[in-house]
């Protein structure tokens, strides 16, 4: 038993060394522990851990009761003070591997998220890189824009000077049609009123022609 708990005690001094210090060695433990995390990992590992728990708490337990046994003789028993130094060994032994292998799980973790922080560390700086180049991309693509509007602007401008040109000579055609408009009129009333005379005067030559004709048929009668 104690035996086994030194040779454990060394694998794990061994793996905080390994995890400590940045050796080939520490990615694969790194991979071989988050292996031993996933599925049924974790609770293996929790069981072994209860496991050497109670036999620690075992062992002071019995330990406790060797003390009183001692107490209520009033003298040390050889057998009792061998097997009092062995539980204690094994108890000092078990509780250095547990506290062993809480460092290991907390260095391990600890590491873990010193990658995922450098991870995103990169991607943000990747981010910002990217970005600062977008910016000079898009302060480029801003400057031709601001050069195309000011064109537009131009053109616009022309083009409402060319309006109102075209408004002013539209309103000048709209007068000079009106104008136009009122001469005809002036032109058709004046074409009625001669109308009007070229009939009174035929009007007034058939009088004058029909007072002729009376006396001569007067006379041949």
């Amino acid at each position: 038993m104690i035996q086994l708990l030194y040779g454990v005690i060394l694998a794990e001094m061994v793996l905080i060394l390994t995890l400590l210090f940045k050796t080939p060695l520490r990615k694969l433990v790194i991979i071989t522990l988050d292996r031993l995390k996933r599925g049924r990992g974790p609770v293996t590992v929790k069981t072994i851990g209860a496991t050497v728990f109670v036999v620690l708490m075992s062992n002071v337990y019995s330990m406790i009761k060797i003390q009183k046994r001692t107490i209520e003789a009033g003298a040390a028993n050889p057998t009792d003070q061998v097997l009092m130094s062995k539980l204690m060994l094994e108890a000092s032994l078990m509780g250095f591997m547990l506290f062993l292998s809480l460092m290991i799980d907390r260095l391990h973790y600890y590491i873990r998220e010193l990658r995922l922080l450098r991870k995103t560390m990169e991607a943000a700086k990747k981010q910002n890189r990217n970005f600062e180049d977008g910016k000079n991309g898009s302060a480029e693509e801003l400057k031709a824009m601001g050069e195309e509007i000011a064109t537009l602007r131009a053109k616009i401008k022309k083009l409402e000077s060319e309006c109102e040109t075209k408004a002013k000579e539209s309103k000048t055609a709209e007068a000079e049609a009106e104008a136009l408009r009122k001469q005809s009129e002036g032109f058709l009333l004046e074409y009625d009123r001669l109308l009007e005379d070229n009939q009174n005067l035929r009007n007034q030559l058939e009088s004058i022609d029909q007072s002729l004709t009376q006396p001569d048929n007067k006379k041949s009668m």
